[in-house]
Parts: structure tokens; C-alpha cells; sequence
């Protein structure tokens, strides 16, 4: 397969030392990437070898971010390619055999609108499923929701015109990026949509560590985030000091979703309980720690 010349959709993958993950991904999208599209690695100074990756997809162009964060990976995708139209995918997802195309379908639509996809959680371990990936069955990735109730989307399954991304500017770092930046884009006058048949899988968080890790890094970009919009540590401690409210309140989430096993059901409640509990700490250091 060889590189469009002129490419009308540009796939950006941003990408620090998951080789495994990463030529998964670039499997799956290997039979749809055809004459009108271009595929971009933007790699975050991964030390892991990734010549092997190299040769195996030669049709692929590789960039570097020296600069750590997805967010500036993917900018640097952007900047590196030339289609005028982009979609984003990480990469420890699994694009669904349609996902390209119909990426490449959006394309042809409305510019001013910037559209977000489904995003499937599967698990990488056999079953029975452990409390984390029972939890992240129940709650993880849950896009419209996400735009339906706190207005954005994810960047890990995005497509947006180049004019239209480079009006509202890249990524930044350090914060909750998908909000910041789906926020920036509604405020610049794009429309933000939801496309239920543009699909990724992305792998569950298999134990507490790695669960804890993803929700410990997620706090500390929303609360930073909100400072940057203005909003007071009153808020964000009333908001930590609801957590234990909120185990209650979605515990029927899990009791009732049609997936899981009696004994997973439990495992997911405990994460449930444990993981809310353990936000509720964190947050309750950062809304009493002064700022440096």
C-alpha cells in the first residue's frame, strides 16, 4: 500500500511506547486505508523500538513529539499531514472494519460541524471479568452522554475539517483535553454531533492499578480545567464530598446491566465504591492545597 498523493482524509494516531497496541490498531485500519485517505503515527518520544513498526507499515508517516501529552502528539499529527479533512483514533484502539470510511463519508459533509463517535469497551483478558473491567463495562466511554450532558466529545474518535480545527486551535496540555477543546470548538460556532455507526473498541482497564491510574490523571486535568475556567475550590470540594451520594445512585447501573455475572456485579460495585471514595480523597487535597 503506498501513501495518497492527494489525500482528502488524513487519520492522526498519537502514540507513546504501546507497540503491541499500536500495530493492532494499524491491522485493523490496513484494509480500508485507500487512495483518498493518508495515516499519521505522531509518537511521544516512545522508547520502546519502533523500527519493526516501521517496515511492517511502510504506507504509514511517522512524526515525533518530543513533548509529552496525546494532546500535542496529535497536534503534531495535524501539523505533519496535508488532507484537509481529519480523524483522530488512539492508539490502543481497534477502528471498526466500516470506521475509515466512514470517517472519509464525513468528510463530505457540513465543515462548520465537528462530530465524535461510539466508543466499545472489550476486554483483553478472558473472562470472568475483574472489578475494574467490570466497572469500565458499566460506565467507560459513554459518548453521547457525554455530549448530550456535559457538551463534548472525545478525541480519541473524532473527525473535523482542517479549517475548522485550525480556527479553534490544537490540543492543549494539562488539562482535560476533550472537554477543553470541545468546549473551545462550540464556543468558535462549530456544531458538536454524535455519530452512532463511527465505531472504535478500545481495551477495558484490566485491574485497580491501571483504573486507578486513568481516573487519577483524569482528575487532576478536570480540575485543572476548571480552574482555568474560573470556577472556585468551593465548587470542586462540594463536588468531592458528593462522591459517596453518587455510589448509591449508580449502583443500579450495575445491579442491571444485562452483561456481567452475579459475582461480576459484585466486583463492580466494590470498584465502584472504592474508586468513588478514592476521587473523593484526591479531590479533597486539591481543593484544600494552595496553588504554587
Amino acid at each position: 500500500m503506498k501513501t495518497p498523493n492527494m489525500p482528502r482524509l488524513a487519520i492522526i494516531i498519537p502514540h507513546y511506547n504501546d507497540t503491541i497496541r499500536l500495530k493492532r490498531c494499524l491491522e485493523a485500519l490496513e484494509p480500508q486505508v485507500d487512495a483518498g485517505m493518508e495515516v499519521v503515527v505522531a509518537d511521544n518520544a516512545s522508547t520502546q523500538d519502533l523500527a519493526p513498526i516501521r517496515a511492517r507499515f511502510d504506507w504509514v508517516r511517522f512524526v515525533t513529539q518530543p513533548e509529552a501529552g496525546a494532546g500535542l502528539a496529535r497536534n503534531a499529527g495535524v501539523a505533519a499531514a496535508t488532507a484537509p479533512w481529519l480523524a483522530f483514533i488512539d492508539a490502543d484502539c481497534v477502528p471498526d472494519k466500516t470506521w475509515a470510511l466512514r470517517a472519509l463519508h464525513l468528510s463530505s459533509g457540513d465543515a462548520d460541524t465537528v462530530t465524535g463517535g461510539r466508543v466499545d469497551v472489550f476486554d483483553e483478558t478472558p473472562p470472568p471479568r475483574s472489578g475494574a473491567e467490570a466497572f469500565e463495562a458499566v460506565f467507560a466511554f459513554k459518548m453521547r452522554r457525554y455530549l448530550d450532558e456535559e457538551q463534548f466529545l472525545g478525541a480519541g474518535n473524532l473527525v473535523v475539517a482542517r479549517a475548522a480545527f485550525l480556527a479553534v486551535g490544537g490540543f492543549r496540555a494539562a488539562v482535560s483535553e476533550d472537554k477543553e477543546w470541545s468546549r473551545r470548538a462550540a464556543a468558535t460556532g462549530y456544531r458538536l454531533a454524535y455519530d452512532d455507526d463511527l465505531v472504535v473498541s478500545h481495551p477495558s482497564r484490566s485491574d485497580w492499578p491501571a483504573l486507578s491510574r486513568k481516573w487519577r490523571r483524569l482528575t487532576e486535568e478536570t480540575w485543572a480545567l476548571r480552574r482555568a475556567e474560573g470556577h472556585g475550590r468551593l465548587g470542586w470540594l462540594g463536588r468531592a464530598l458528593a462522591m459517596p451520594v453518587s455510589i448509591v445512585a449508580h449502583a443500579p447501573r450495575v445491579l442491571s446491566h444485562p452483561a456481567l455475572s452475579p459475582s461480576e456485579k459484585l466486583r463492580a460495585l466494590g470498584t465502584l465504591t472504592h474508586l468513588r471514595l478514592t476521587r473523593m480523597a484526591w479531590m479533597v487535597v486539591q481543593a484544600c492545597t494552595p496553588p504554587k
